[in-house]
């Protein structure tokens, strides 16, 4: 299985999103790296600030007010003082901690002795030890100073500018890929055989030079186009004249009947060659395509065949209906005819000399299908993709009626115009399956 590679447009919008999120991981980095030293000074001069407030207080208060105000203390700013006991169990501060980084500031100011724990006798918190009056205490604050106190009203600023982000992020993207999309479309279009639109000269140089180039390419090829076509023309108008004339002088003769057979036969294949070129040398439409439904197209180029009018042969059909395309009626009519001409000419078994063909219209998917199916010697699967090339024939073809090789070229490249593909398949038991498969018309 074969995985699909993403549109330039999401590669690139994904590309641009996830360079604003790794800015925005590496801002926010580095924000922490650079605000922990600041903070941690903050932290400790908040703590250095309690500590010294709490011991003032203590030492100067009335000692009949004293357990008020450690009662106080407790009850309104969740400081509490403790004897310091030389069997007290600590736990020191986790490393790399914002603590860890303030407890040097608070012992530079509060003394060598002082000491910054996180647990006292298994009760956790910030645990900071005091001396007053020759005895040593444990100051112990309940509220976290490094905890922050962070509402909800991020998550909507972190939205809108995720949203912002995302908006310019698509802007960004459609501006950059907007000159790509045109020429990709206008390079598809090219490839199906139409003149597409001159592309606009603005944007960047870059832009501009390859839009000039390219509308430079396409005035060139529709003038080779136009000269093609009038060549063509004229060689058609040139050639067809004399053969008119001769066919008129060979009705006219006195010859064997066998013998004027051959020759009007053989002006009437230099007439068909002549055709041929004229249909592959063909501009495609410039008209607006429209909507056909396949059944009664299908249907009438069998009845201009006339195959059922040949000897010794068979023609089925199995026809859906209401399957329906949009694209060029006169191309279409031309490429069925040169199927079926085709299948006529080289599709009888080699063993009893019987036509028989299958010719059905079917969808499949997104596309429908026609198929003409024969029952003929077929051919090599080696040789098959020298048929679609133009003036190329089958071995088995070379030894029948004449032809330039351009009927099955014809057939493809009128399927491409619109936008589907020529297949040459094997058939069962013997035989070629010509499959026309074009896109279904999308529902307005």
């Amino acid at each position: 299985m074969t995985l699909r590679s993403p549109p330039l447009f999401w590669r690139t919008l994904l590309l641009v999103l996830l360079l604003i999120v790794l800015s925005m991981a590496a801002w926010l980095q580095s924000f922490r790296v650079f605000e922990r030293a600041p903070r941690a000074a903050t932290i400790a001069q908040q703590i250095v600030s309690i500590a010294q407030l709490t011991r003032a207080a203590l030492v100067y208060a009335d000692p009949y007010i004293r357990r008020d105000l450690l009662a106080e203390l407790a009850r309104n700013e969740g400081i509490q003082i403790a004897p310091l006991e030389a069997g007290d169990v600590v736990r020191p501060l986790p490393e790399r901690s914002l603590l860890a980084l303030s407890a040097p500031l608070i012992i530079e100011r509060l003394g060598p002795g002082t000491q910054v724990v996180s647990q006292v006798n298994g009760v956790d918190g910030v645990w900071v030890s005091l001396a007053i009056d020759e005895d040593r205490y444990w100051l112990y604050i309940e509220r976290d100073p490094v905890a922050r106190s962070i509402g909800t009203q991020w998550i909507g600023w972190a939205a809108v500018a995720l949203l912002l982000s995302v908006l310019g992020a698509i802007l960004i993207t459609r501006v950059i890929n907007r000159p790509l999309a045109q020429l990709s479309a206008a390079a598809e279009s090219l490839g199906r055989g139409r003149i597409p639109a001159a592309l606009p000269a603005t944007g960047p140089a870059e832009i501009r030079t390859v839009n000039e180039s390219f509308n430079r390419m396409v005035t060139d090829l529709g003038k080779l186009e136009e000269d093609r076509a009038v060549l063509l023309a004229g060689i058609s108008h040139d050639l067809r004249t004399p053969l008119t004339r001769l066919r008129l002088e060979l009705e006219m003769a006195t010859l064997p009947t066998d013998t004027r057979a051959a020759m009007i036969a053989d002006l009437e294949q230099m007439d068909a060659i002549v055709r041929q070129f004229l249909d592959y040398a063909r501009r495609a439409p410039q008209q607006p395509a429209e909507p056909i439904e396949l059944a009664p197209l299908v249907e009438g180029a069998v009845a201009r065949a006339r195959l059922d009018l040949q000897p010794n042969s068979a023609i089925n059909l199995l026809i859906a209906r209401g399957v329906q395309i949009r694209g060029y009626r006169t191309e279409l009519d031309r490429a069925l005819d040169n199927l079926l001409v085709n299948a006529a000419k080289y599709g009888r078994d080699p063993a009893d000399g019987r036509l028989e063909l299958t010719v059905s219209v079917a969808s499949d998917g997104q596309d429908a299908v026609i198929a003409v199916a024969d029952r003929g010697p077929g051919v090599p699967a080696e040789q098959i993709d020298r048929l679609l090339r133009p003036f190329e024939r089958g071995d088995s073809a070379r030894s029948g009626s004449g032809g330039a090789g351009l009927g099955l070229p014809i057939v493809q490249r009128i399927a491409r115009l619109h936008g589907g593909s020529l297949r040459l398949l094997a058939n069962s038991p013997h035989g070629l399956r010509a499959e026309l498969t074009l896109p279904l018309e999308r529902d307005a």
